[in-house]
């Protein structure tokens, strides 16, 4: 398994795991709206090339993707494919990139996982062109709190 940042080239392959997770795991729990508004986001360029991306690799396979904005502080993309999911590379993935007070507006699908990775809610879950949300930072305080 290796984890890195990811060059131009790879961003497309990113992008096409994120959608494609994105309609396995997250599509369900959305509108019709919110579903469009995800697609249009990862095909915004302005968007995408604002992204820093983060990849983990079986060998040569792109199997998981983190992608943050605003110098790194908050996540913007965040997607494992099935196969590999369970298996710690979300958090491989997380520890790559990870500082205090990062934040994350959390679909209801994956505020599990990002409280085992020590985030917390900062406010109540929202909607936003149909895209749900729950708006939450990590802290290692956090973290601590969660796992007792």
């Amino acid at each position: 398994m290796t984890m890195r940042k990811l060059n131009k080239e790879e961003i497309a392959a990113a992008l096409t795991l994120a959608w494609q997770v994105f309609l396995q795991f997250e599509a369900p729990d959305y509108t019709q709206e919110g579903v469009d508004e995800f697609y249009k986001s990862i095909h915004d360029n302005a968007y995408v090339s604002a992204l820093t991306f983060y990849g983990a690799f079986v060998k040569t396979h792109l199997v998981g993707v983190l992608a943050t904005r605003k110098e790194g502080k908050h996540i913007a993309l965040f997607f494992v494919e099935e196969a590999y999911q369970g298996q710690g590379i979300g958090r491989q993935l997380f520890e790559e990139a990870k500082c205090d007070g990062m934040t994350v507006n959390a679909s209801p699908y994956a505020v599990k996982i990002y409280r085992k990775l020590g985030f917390a809610d900062t406010d109540k879950e929202q909607s936003v062109n149909g895209l749900r949300f729950t708006p939450m930072v990590y802290t290692d305080k956090a973290k601590t709190e969660y796992e007792r």
